[in-house]
């Protein structure tokens, strides 16, 4: 009884929160429909929607990818080797980074674009992957950094030893031993890195005054604040822009898992 009570609790819980995930596929399936005219189920549905959102939203969701992706890689880049520095090496103020790395996690996005766009005036990054894409990326170095630092720092010395003395040095030892024994904090910290620059909204509109890199995030912005009558395009633009990181959640899912235990548990 206790048990079939726990799994009604469960599954009235996860209705709850996939609701407004439904009722997005709903109006997207509704093409045409007034938001007085729309119904519970979609009886009568049909793609319309769909094709209106990959004709306008296409090009930005595309950029989302790239800059995600981007971002996701050079995030990785740096966090790795300063992880594995923090978590393997004492070093002269190792505590003071990784409370300016927490710290750094407290500031308020709006606060950092608005300094960072004075100094991506200057050096012409804006309106350019070259710029969004390094932004992006430095949302996710902070959290990155100290999660795989708390996976790293348990790794048993003894195997990277025993690579040393069979003539690595530091850099092959941390190539071909280091990152293969941690990839699964690897994943879990290239996922939440994605999700941090496929969700970003304030980079991207401070950083971009055209239209020549625009994120997804923009293009559903756009149909924010004008006479919108397809509200079919506007929730079809949103299931497709929820996609990549459902997909991605999904297959990363048991390195996500193992990578955030292993980090918390070492």
């Amino acid at each position: 009884m206790r048990s079939a009570t726990s799994t009604a609790v469960g599954l009235g819980i996860v209705a709850v929160l996939l609701f407004p995930l439904y009722w997005m596929l709903n109006i997207a399936l509704q093409p045409g429909s007034g938001l007085a005219a729309l119904s519970a189920v979609p009886t009568d549905a049909g793609f319309g929607g769909f094709v209106a959102a990959l004709r306008d939203q296409g090009g930005a969701m595309l950029t989302s990818l790239v800059v995600a992706f981007g971002a996701a890689a050079l995030c990785l880049a740096i966090s790795a080797p300063a992880a594995y520095a923090l978590g393997r090496f004492r070093l002269p103020g190792m505590h003071l980074v990784l409370f300016g790395a927490l710290v750094a996690q407290m500031v308020p996005d709006i606060v950092v674009a608005n300094a960072v766009y004075n100094a991506y005036v200057d050096l012409h990054l804006v309106n350019s992957y070259l710029g969004l894409i390094p932004a992006d990326a430095a949302l996710g170095v902070p959290f990155v950094t100290v999660l795989m630092r708390a996976f790293m720092a348990g790794l048993p010395g003894e195997v990277l030893e025993a690579a040393m003395v069979d003539g690595a040095n530091r850099f092959r030892t941390f190539i071909s031993v280091v990152l293969p024994m941690c990839r699964n904090a690897l994943i879990t910290g290239g996922v939440f890195a994605f999700l941090f620059a496929w969700s970003d909204f304030l980079f991207a509109l401070t950083l971009n005054t055209t239209d020549d890199v625009k994120p997804v995030t923009l293009g559903i912005y756009d149909y924010l604040g004008v006479d919108t009558t397809d509200w079919s395009a506007v929730m079809a633009t949103a299931v497709l822009a929820s996609l990549p990181a459902a997909v991605l959640l999904v297959f990363a899912q048991r390195h996500i898992v193992s990578g955030i235990s292993g980090g918390s548990v070492k």
